[in-house]
């Protein structure tokens, strides 16, 4: 029987220990453990991860003293980016893991914000004891004001809290300049509004997911990268002609309309650009990996599929239910707009479903005679 090993772990979700003093995770073992310890308290003696690390390292050597199997180390997440960050962490610990033949895991944290990363260590290895690490210090105006003012050093949270005020008051600043204090005001409750409804929805990490794909398509050679740009003109031109269709087709009716007239003018452009951008991948998945080509190949008909299904819904409301004067589309032809378009995108899913099967059973069937060859 396999004797039980306890893995000690101290979190770094936000990387201090890459970003200020430079040292890449994992690190594994008490030496390289205490070495990274004492590079971050030089760079940064104020830091909390130096105590979180220097705890883990206490708590190791206390049940190295009673005899037990231990293993100590250190995993890190990423500085600016927490969702590359949380998949490094859980790579970071199936290498620990396959390493020091762990059986359980003591997790050490400076904060509520490591511990978020809790259920991906629970889903590989048995946690049997969360050690939060709290620095006890006495609080008073001065000792707030400098907290306050190390955050804002702090990259990671100036870009989250400076770049929108900073932004805001700029265009109050010009508007008021130009001489519309109340477009001024608008805009710039607009502004901050826009950006709490980012944050709070996550589109924030949508682009910044596009951004991290766009720049890997580009250090890699891809195609993507220019279909991707392509993609985004033309969803700026279709956020421009729904704009243009609001105006011109704006009804008091309510929001709701006023929303698929935004549909109507934009939807066709906002299609193309899924279609390009789809494309653009299927191509690189074709010329690099074309093994798992069956996993894209039905992102164009999908795409499709919605666009169509959405120009048809919005066409027969707004030419139907809606007292939109001047709509070119009369209430007949409003019907049978949705009706082909619905037949249309279901017959383009389905198609794409079929396909995405068919070269599913085709890879299977074929990777028997691949591996036969090889023998």
């Amino acid at each position: 029987m396999a004797k039980e090993r306890t893995l000690v772990l101290c979190v770094d979700r936000d990387d201090d220990l890459g970003f200020k003093a430079r040292i890449d995770g994992p690190i594994v073992g008490r030496e390289a453990c205490l070495h990274a310890a004492t590079s971050l308290a030089l760079i940064d003696p104020e830091d909390s991860d130096v105590n979180a690390i220097f705890e883990t390292i206490k708590l190791y050597d206390e049940l190295t003293g009673r005899g037990e199997e231990v293993a100590v180390a250190v995993i890190c997440g990423n500085h600016m980016n927490l969702l590359e960050g949380d998949r490094r962490v859980a790579s970071s610990l199936d290498t620990i893991l396959s390493v020091t033949d762990s059986t359980s895991c003591i997790v050490v944290t400076d904060g509520a914000e490591d511990e978020y990363v809790m259920p991906i260590i629970q889903s590989r290895v048995p946690v049997s004891s969360v050690r939060r690490v709290v620095v006890n210090q006495m609080p008073n105006l001065e000792g707030t004001y400098y907290i306050l003012r190390r955050l804002l050093d702090d990259p990671k949270v100036s870009k989250i809290v400076l770049v929108p005020l900073g932004l805001a008051m700029l265009l109050y600043a010009v508007g008021y300049l130009l001489g519309y204090p109340e477009g001024a005001t608008i805009v710039v409750v607009g502004v901050i509004g826009t950006y709490l409804l980012f944050k709070g929805v996550g589109i924030d990490e949508i682009f910044g997911y596009l951004i991290t794909s766009l720049k890997t398509s580009l250090h890699g050679g891809r195609f993507t990268f220019v279909s991707y740009i392509a993609a985004i003109l033309l969803g700026i031109v279709g956020v421009i002609l729904g704009l243009i269709s609001l105006l011109d087709y704006y009804t008091s009716a309510g929001i709701f309309f006023q929303i698929l007239a935004f549909i109507y003018g934009s939807i066709a452009w906002f299609t193309a650009a899924g279609l390009v951008a789809s494309v653009g991948k299927i191509i690189d998945v074709f010329l690099n990996e074309r093994e798992t080509i069956q996993r894209v190949v039905a992102l164009p008909f999908f795409v499709l599929a919605i666009g169509a299904i959405a120009y048809g819904a919005s066409t027969y409301i707004l030419s139907t239910i809606s007292d939109i004067s001047g709509f070119p589309i009369t209430t007949d032809v409003g019907v049978m707009y949705i009706i082909f378009a619905t037949i249309g995108g279901l017959f383009c899913a389905f198609f794409g479903v079929y396909l995405q099967s068919f070269l599913g059973r085709w890879a299977d069937e074929r990777e028997p005679v691949m591996l036969k060859r090889e023998a």
